[in-house]
């Protein structure tokens, strides 16, 4: 997908003039798009239209709103227990229309709509666009930043099957629908975990395996590095992990939604598809979802997907060795060029260079502390993390051109925003 030098319709300025006021307040689930038809019930009603794609720019907004590179992360300060250093908790120097426990930002933006399926790759990017004087951004420069950011993987559709199990029973005559666009952030729950770990290991903190009720042995070994007493269940620690991420993904959407109503697509926020045939572990060749590797084992009650080989890989094997392997990638992209922590990577700092340079440094003893705790938790559940998925895909967001006459056939006024009633004339003038 290439973004073009195109004139702007005079709905791109609505939009920036659109308040957020308005879009809190005028936020809706709107789902009854051109093309649509409810064959029964109170609500029953076929759409006179044809489904109305998305045009170009329409998407590029919404993807950018989902998951678009905001500027640079401003990092976290400071902990008592390693000042004067500054923390090194974040996984990336940028930051992105949505918030991230700590800064890891270990989710991607896939989407799909009638010319194909596409992944925004915006999680290692340096910053899109810098700020002005008064903290600032141009939407329109992000916007062209993001052509070379944009990665096809299929020239066709992501293929759910309009049926349970693969989609909610009901949603099966809206979700994914020809002329829809579906923003799928993923989050990369084994990489969240191990810099959940490395973040225990910077407070002194670490993992205590609940389920089998054991300390990691050998743990003991670490004590000038952490104190082996200071413990988080790894059932409980990792359900929080997964609460952060899905808080990131979540976040991700709602930002999503918020931009509809400034535009007036129709749309919303939802998880009543199947997650694991999303990604790619439905079972069936024909439902292929986003193709992730997965894994199955009697004594998970999932199958486990790991990763995307060359687009989203996970921090476990099979796309590391070992869990030691995992955590020197993990490293690379914290310290590495282009890293938070690189003393050659921008930021919004007079000093940048000291700011970046002034990151607790992981030595080699803390490095085998985590690898320890990774490695045991993959030797003794089969799988990295233990308790949840490698993978997860929570919610996503659907963006499609309403039809109004369904709205003014059922509603009384106020079914729709102002935007809705006049984005065809300045979105799509002719």
């Amino acid at each position: 997908m290439v973004v073009t030098t195109m004139s702007l319709p005079p709905g791109y300025d609505d939009m920036l003039r659109f308040g957020l006021i308005d879009a809190l307040l005028g936020r809706r689930s709107r789902r009854f798009f051109r093309g649509a038809e409810i064959p029964d019930g109170v609500f029953a009603f076929r759409s006179r239209h044809a489904p109305m794609p998305l045009s170009e720019l329409e998407t590029m907004l919404v993807v950018a709103a989902c998951g678009a590179n905001t500027g640079w992360h401003h990092l976290i300060r400071r902990a008592k227990t390693y000042a004067p250093h500054l923390s090194s908790y974040a996984g990336a120097a940028g930051g992105r229309t949505f918030p991230s426990a700590a800064g890891f930002h270990t989710s991607k933006t896939f989407f799909t709509d009638d010319t194909g399926t596409y992944v925004l790759e915006a999680r290692d990017s340096s910053a899109f666009a810098e700020r002005d004087e008064h903290g600032a951004l141009d939407l329109d420069a992000i916007r062209r930043a993001m052509g070379s950011r944009i990665r096809r993987l299929s020239d066709r559709r992501l293929f759910l099957p309009p049926e349970p199990p693969f989609v909610e029973a009901h949603n099966t005559w809206v979700a994914n629908a020809p002329g829809s666009l579906l923003v799928i952030p993923v989050g990369d729950l084994s990489q969240h975990v191990l810099l959940g770990i490395a973040y225990l290991a910077q407070n002194r903190q670490v993992i205590f395996d609940d389920v089998h009720g054991r300390a990691i042995p050998g743990i003991e070994r670490f004590a000038r590095v952490v104190d082996p007493d200071a413990t988080w269940p790894i059932s409980f620690f990792e359900q929080w992990c997964l609460a952060e991420l899905s808080v990131e993904l979540g976040t991700s959407c709602y930002a999503g939604a918020l931009m509809l109503q400034a535009m007036g697509l129709g749309g919303w926020m939802y998880d009543g598809i199947d997650p694991f045939s999303v990604l790619g572990a439905s079972g069936r060749p024909d439902v292929p979802g986003l193709g992730f590797r997965f894994d199955r084992d009697p004594r998970w009650p999932t199958p486990n997907p790991t990763g995307l080989p060359g687009v989203m890989e996970g921090s476990c094997p099979p796309h590391h060795r070992t869990m030691r392997d995992a955590v020197e990638a993990m490293c690379t992209r914290k310290f590495g060029p282009g890293g938070p922590f690189h003393p050659d990577t921008p930021g919004p700092w007079k000093d940048s260079r000291r700011v970046r340079s002034a990151a607790m440094p992981y030595g080699e003893a803390f490095r085998e502390c985590v690898a320890l705790q990774a490695q045991y938790v993959l030797d003794t559940f089969g799988r990295f993390p233990g308790t949840v998925p490698s993978m997860i895909s929570v919610m996503v967001l659907q963006a499609h051109h309403l039809d109004l006459e369904y709205y003014d056939h059922f509603y009384e006024k106020g079914a729709y925003l102002e935007t809705h009633a006049r984005h065809d004339e300045r979105w799509h003038p002719r």
